[in-house]
């Protein structure tokens, strides 16, 4: 509700021109916005704006690319497709202090050491950006969201003066380990997103891929620098706090993705300990098992090769949420299994078999909640092996 009354703020202040074609005095100031990481999942990360501020034009107002609308009849089917449509919204600065202040999140600004010129150059790009003609973008999470769009305004504005500093790419981490400070890996909302996301995230970060994430980009733009009038200096000019708040800390769901499939494990073991004890097989769970699986690697199939998500290709998720699963359910169903599929297990465990050597040679990370879901299933597929087996020899 209040994001809602945030925008319709936002429409009635861009009805008028005051800002547009105007010219920032020598009193002006451009600052980067940094907002600490909030309840919601989508906020777990932070926040990055701009803020204009001129005493002369009496402006005070704030740029943000973060402003999406949950009420879109199209905005669930574009963002499992790919195509998540974000808006440059401008309005007072003071609204969104309220409601930074409402949601107890940290504020720090960075004023740039811009000349006047660079100034009205940021500035006219805002304005120019803002108009409804050019206010909507396709949102990327790791590679076009809020906070990499007033970098990316920065180096057009600096292009060769801007120098970054690079000493935080000494700590060599990928663009998964960088989100999974953010969000809790034990978490039901890391969880999907790990397993949505392919090999892409494991590859080691780039000084810029760091800055999707604000806090990143804060503490990069805090040390970088920019050549004025042929001299190096702080591209921050100052920087203070105007909110102060403990940052919130990215904890665990109480009942978290860990202990829901710890305990299935448990019971898939004391069932198949049981089955093989009375030479049987409950079925019912050799359906749930190979549907689910199947479920989850269909959708990975399709976020792989159908949707525009950067990230989703070459998931090795894949070797264990295998999509055929899906129609192999329906045959586990019947009482007295085909001889064949002795052999598509085999092929399973092998895959699950190759998870490990996959994580040690780097190619990608496999969240540590799934472990117990791994055991799971190749306790219960080498079970079905043994089973199979028998019934053959008897």
């Amino acid at each position: 509700m209040i994001k809602k009354l945030l925008f319709l703020s936002f429409l009635c202040f861009t009805i008028s021109n005051t800002a547009q074609k105007a010219q920032l005095s020598a009193y002006s100031e451009i600052s980067i916005i940094t907002s600490g990481p909030g309840e919601n999942l989508y906020e777990k990360f932070g926040h990055t704006a701009i803020r204009v501020k001129d005493p002369m034009l009496n402006l005070d107002i704030l740029y943000n690319y973060g402003i999406f609308d949950f009420d879109d009849p199209n905005f669930y089917s574009n963002f499992v497709k790919g195509f998540m449509k974000y808006k440059l919204a401008r309005y007072p600065f003071h609204l969104s202090l309220k409601l930074a202040n409402k949601d107890q999140r940290w504020v720090k600004q960075q004023v740039l050491n811009l000349t006047q010129q660079q100034k009205n150059a940021y500035f006219n790009f805002l304005e120019t950006n803002v108009l409804p003609e050019n206010a909507s973008y396709f949102y990327d999470p790791f590679f076009d969201n809020c906070a990499t769009r007033p970098k990316d305004i920065l180096k057009d504005v600096l292009k060769e003066k801007l120098t970054f500093d690079t000493s935080l790419l000494n700590q060599e981490r990928s663009l998964r380990d960088l989100m999974n400070e953010k969000i809790n890996p034990n978490t039901w909302g890391s969880f999907g997103i790990n397993i949505a996301l392919g090999s892409r995230l494991d590859q080691i970060a780039t000084i810029e891929e760091y800055m999707y994430l604000p806090e990143h980009l804060f503490s990069i733009f805090e040390k970088s620098t920019v050549n004025k009038e042929g001299k190096s200096v702080a591209l921050i000019r100052n920087t203070k706090t105007v909110l102060d708040f403990k940052t919130k800390t990215a904890k665990s769901d109480i009942i978290s993705p860990f202990l829901i499939f710890l305990t299935l494990l448990i019971i898939t073991i004391l069932i198949s300990l049981n089955d093989l004890k009375k030479h049987k097989r409950t079925r019912i769970l050799d359906f749930i098992l190979f549907l689910t699986t199947g479920t989850v690697g269909i959708l990975i199939v399709f976020l792989w090769f159908f949707t525009n998500h950067s990230t989703a290709p070459n998931n090795f998720n894949f070797l264990w949420a295998f999509a055929p699963n899906f129609f192999i359910a329906f045959l586990v169903l019947k009482k007295n299994l085909q001889p064949w599929i002795k052999h598509y297990l085999i092929l399973v465990v092998a895959f699950i078999g190759l998870i490990p050597i996959v994580t040690l040679i780097g190619l990608q990370k496999f969240t540590y909640p799934l472990y117990p879901v791994l055991l799971l299933l190749a306790v219960r597929y080498i079970f079905l092996i043994k089973h199979q087996k028998n019934k053959a020899l008897a």
